[in-house]
């Protein structure tokens, strides 16, 4: 079969047979590495809310022992519950703007600075009350000494400076400008006080590490699945690459008859093994060979 074009090759009844099956195949993966997808989405929020619910049952550490003075903040420190006795300062508390709460963004978080006795000296917290609706009244935060309890997150990244006690960042290098002494690396996500906050302010849930809710496994199987659909479509790319550029010749076979594909003649035979020649008058004699 002589070479021919790809889409030549493409059109031929074989190859589009055969793009029907590979289509069909690739049609069930796709739709096995959605299933996958979903599967992992479940799993995933099951394995969540387990998760969650072991955090909040779980009893409060040390602040001091789980994030000391001038340590970093990593990431299995996120969401872990810890307990701190301080005060606050209560002209230091600021709203951080542009955050959801329950599907809502019209609303704010409330942050005050708790100033914490260490080992090492006095810290700065930085406390998220709660969440207010937008337009109500701030409430003040508690004076006089208070024990809180909460979930730990990581400080956020510089974000608008703090402008009439508003900002849209929990950045403790931003905080530690405007509060002054030495800020803690993250900052906490209350769940009770003791007194107990009199503020009508709604609590947040615990914070999640990114990528928690979806299951790797299932993840991963959902991949492979369309990695296989992929495949598919390039096989067939291959072989109609293949059927456009003809059989391949093997050793030993011989060549195709017919006509040089160059429209050349074929060459004379060798003039040292013919048996005739023309003499120059019409006529063939026959040569001797020395």
């Amino acid at each position: 079969m002589a070479q021919t074009s790809w889409w030549r090759a493409a059109l031929r009844p074989r190859m589009l047979g055969l793009l029907v099956v590979l289509l069909a195949a690739a049609a069930v993966c796709a739709r096995l590495g959605v299933w996958q997808l979903e599967r992992a989405e479940i799993r995933g929020a099951s394995a969540e809310e387990r998760r969650l619910a072991q955090i909040a049952d779980a009893p409060p550490e040390d602040l001091a022992a789980v994030l000391p003075a001038g340590a970093s903040f990593t990431g299995d420190m996120v969401a872990r519950k810890v307990e701190a006795t301080g005060t606050y300062d209560v002209a230091g508390q600021l709203l951080v703007t542009g955050r959801a709460h329950d599907g809502s963004t019209d609303g704010v978080l409330v942050v005050a600075p708790l100033h914490v006795d260490g080992p090492d000296g006095e810290v700065v917290l930085p406390v998220v009350r709660g969440w207010l609706d937008a337009g109500a009244e701030i409430p003040p935060a508690p004076g006089g000494e208070v024990r809180v309890v909460g979930w730990l997150q990581a400080g956020e990244e510089a974000g608008t400076p703090v402008v009439d006690g508003s900002t849209d960042a929990i950045s403790p290098a931003q905080l530690a400008a405007t509060w002054g002494g030495r800020l803690l690396t993250g900052y906490l996500v209350l769940q009770s006080a003791d007194p107990a906050d009199a503020a009508q302010l709604e609590p947040l849930d615990p914070p999640t590490r990114a990528g928690t809710g979806l299951n790797v496994q299932n993840l991963a199987y959902a991949a492979q699945w369309w990695i296989f659909g992929a495949f598919a479509v390039a096989l067939w790319v291959r072989l109609v690459r293949d059927e456009a550029a003809g059989p391949v010749a093997l050793p030993g076979d011989a060549p195709a008859a017919g006509p040089d594909p160059d429209g050349a003649p074929d060459p004379d035979p060798d003039p040292a093994t013919s048996t005739d020649r023309d003499d120059g008058r019409g006529t063939a004699r026959p040569t001797v060979s020395a």
